[in-house]
């Protein structure tokens, strides 16, 4: 059972947090935990010794609600770029890509692609006006001029749905990973991730969380950049001799360079990429970066550093997939049994490891391992904060106390949130230890799709929207997309065990969206009450503030 667990997280675990699952590669199993891996473990206890210190430093600057949940908002563009790749590259995008470039070619090219083109969609249309109408979450910004206490608790009931879902799959795929890379035991790897989790927030907020995700990217982009420039230079720098190498060794042949499986049914790769595109832009951690910045110029730098960032490390990745279709696919070391073709020892997610190893040794395996493990606590955090938030400032602050409520009193509940975000991250994680939770991130991306960017896009752009009308696309995409997951293969067959299932697709978002969509038109349309009227002619003000700023919160200083 464990092996058909971890055979759809190394396909699935692949994006953000991992997304699609059943459209990636081929299943590949995982053995069982690795050698207790000293190297690896002491890098990891000097990163975190690192970020507590961290974490202290910052927890000395973290006096008020904005400090707590923007960093004062004066973090810079570049920085706050860095962050949001930091958040963005899982363990998952550098094992899980890996092995499906290594699996399948240039179909995880194209995976990559659907990943990346959501940076543009944020960057024109969405990152000016989230920091020009926002304050603490984005939840900000679609009750600007709507009912406070309905549209902020359907916007977080959006987030910490996503929120809950997509910690169930970190949380697991970090206690595998960790059990793998090593070596430790799978509750003490949860537990360990959840403690320090909860650490980073409570008590160093989103300054803390920031660094950690600053540093966690530059390690990562380091590591991964090392492990490229020593692979590629095996082929003398030369992309047309690396790529006639793979194809004479590869079993795909011609094809490694074709597109294949992920094509051959458009409707499930249109539906995927729209999940995976649009379901960035409604991701409730990646949102609240952007008011962590001083004005909407940082903001649209933070961006497009972002995306170089990420793009750079996607083009990266490719490289390593295919040095290791050479270096890793024809070493017996490598290989159970040291059959060449047979089964990756470790399993194969483990394809990034082991090329690590062929071109740095023990040193270089151990770095990537504790960057692999740094990647987890970076994304968890950014999440945790992300939950804490929908909590104590848009639930307890604007709906149960309606702004009655002191900064000092918003914080210690935000906090309270995170610690009880953390204990629950780590029970579901240990209880979902056994079950294939791979849908929980189609589930993820797609209420993030289909419940959080239809209501936040039709807020910012559409002047006759009304708090029936967002309600009604709020509900409506968050149950269409669970329906539809629900009614899918990966629950339907997978989980529940049925024959064939009723929703032929793998991702929501293309049906799910547009009937979000469609429902925020008709119920805001036919909305002639007085109060929509209001909500109509308040849209003047809002324009004029996304547009220019004014009134927006800048930067605190300290």
């Amino acid at each position: 059972m464990m092996k058909k667990i971890l055979a759809n997280l190394s396909a699935g675990l692949v994006s953000l947090g991992m997304a699609g699952a059943a459209l990636a590669a081929p299943a590949v199993e995982i053995t069982q935990k690795q050698p207790l891996n000293v190297p690896a473990i002491i890098m990891f206890a000097i990163f975190v010794g690192m970020t507590l210190a961290i974490t202290y430093w910052a927890a000395s600057r973290t006096k008020t609600a904005s400090d707590f949940y923007t960093a004062g908002g004066g973090i810079t563009g570049f920085q706050n770029g860095l962050a949001m790749a930091g958040d963005y590259m899982s363990a998952a995008t550098l094992l899980g890509l890996t092995a499906m470039v290594y699996t399948n070619g240039y179909d995880a090219y194209l995976f990559m692609i659907a990943f990346f083109v959501g940076w543009p969609i944020i960057l024109f249309l969405m990152a000016e006006r989230l920091r020009n109408l926002g304050k603490f979450t984005f939840a900000d910004i679609t009750s600007y001029r709507l009912d406070q206490g309905k549209v902020r608790t359907m916007a977080a009931i959006g987030s910490l749905t996503v929120v809950c879902f997509y910690l169930i799959v970190q949380m697991v795929g970090a206690g595998q990973l960790i059990k793998l890379l090593f070596g430790l035991d799978y509750h003490i790897a949860v537990i360990v991730v959840g403690a320090l989790m909860v650490v980073y927030v409570t008590f160093g907020g989103m300054v803390a969380t920031t660094w950690v995700q600053i540093i966690k990217a530059c390690l990562l982009l380091f590591g991964g950049t090392v492990i490229t420039v020593l692979a590629f230079s095996q082929f003398g720098f030369s992309f047309n001799t690396l790529a006639a190498k793979t194809i004479e060794l590869h079993k795909l042949k011609d094809m490694l360079f074709a597109p294949g499986k992920l094509l051959q049914d458009p409707i499930n790769a249109i539906s995927l990429a729209m999940g995976l595109m649009f379901g960035l832009a409604g991701l409730p951690h990646i949102l609240m970066r952007f008011f962590t910045v001083n004005n909407a110029k940082e903001a649209r730098k933070s961006v497009l550093y972002a995306a170089g960032f990420v793009g750079f490390f996607f083009n990266v990745i490719l490289l390593m997939g295919l040095c290791a279709i050479v270096i890793v696919g024809t070493n017996p070391e490598f290989f159970e049994g040291g059959t060449l073709g047979g089964k990756i020892i470790g399993g194969g997610n483990m394809v990034a490891m082991h090329l690590a190893k062929a071109v740095g040794g023990n040193l270089l395996l151990g770095f990537l391992a504790a960057v692999a493990f740094a990647t987890i606590l970076a994304v968890v955090s950014g999440l945790a904060l992300a939950g804490a938030s929908a909590i104590s400032h848009d639930l307890y602050a604007r709906v149960i106390k309606k702004g009655n409520v002191s900064e000092a009193q918003e914080i210690k509940v935000s906090k309270m949130a995170s610690f009880g975000i953390g204990l629950i991250a780590v029970v579901l994680g240990i209880a979902f230890e056994k079950q294939n939770v791979a849908f929980m991130a189609a589930l993820a991306f797609g209420i993030a799709a289909a419940g959080n960017f239809p209501v936040l896009f039709l807020s910012m752009y559409w002047k006759d929207l009304t708090t029936r009308g967002a309600l009604a696309a709020g509900y409506g995409g968050l149950i269409a997309a669970v329906v539809l997951v629900v009614l899918s293969k990966s629950v339907w067959v997978t989980v529940f065990g049925y024959a064939t299932p009723i929703f032929p697709y793998d991702q929501p978002a293309l049906f799910a969206m547009p009937l979000a969509f469609l429902l925020g038109y008709v119920f805001s349309i036919t909305d002639k009450s007085e109060r929509a009227g209001k909500e109509r002619a308040a849209f003047a003000d809002q324009w004029v503030r996304a547009q220019t700023g004014f009134g927006a919160d800048g930067a605190v200083s300290h």
